[in-house]
């Protein structure tokens, strides 16, 4: 298709490459809101579900754990469940970063997106 047009063809391969790139890119973004990671906190008394992109979708707590004398562990449990979930979402969301760059044919170390 792009015989004898020397460096216009080069560019124009690249630029289709890109172009492909752009799509997978954005098909990857949509997909983080559908992968779902759960956090946890205190042995799993209390978790939290959240994307891939961060986002917190759900709180599930123990009923055991509450006591009046106890609402500042609590309060901690919580906030670490949700830490919790939210590195686990950041790694994930590297993780498929990460295969869409290999797959690609770019160095793996390649931060995406830029």
């Amino acid at each position: 298709m792009f015989k004898g047009l020397g460096a216009m063809g080069d560019m124009a391969k690249m630029m289709k490459a890109a172009q492909e790139m752009q799509g997978k890119m954005a098909e990857m973004q949509e997909e983080m809101h559908n992968i779902m990671v759960v956090g946890e906190s205190g042995a799993g008394l209390v978790k939290a579900t959240a994307t891939a992109k961060g986002e917190l979708k759900g709180l599930d707590i123990d009923p055991s754990i509450f006591s009046g004398d106890d609402k500042e562990v609590v309060e901690d449990l919580i906030l670490a469940a949700i830490k919790d979930a939210q590195s686990k979402a950041s790694e994930r969301a590297q993780s498929e970063m990460s295969k869409l760059t290999e797959g690609m044919g770019l160095p793996a170390d390649m931060k995406l997106p830029f």
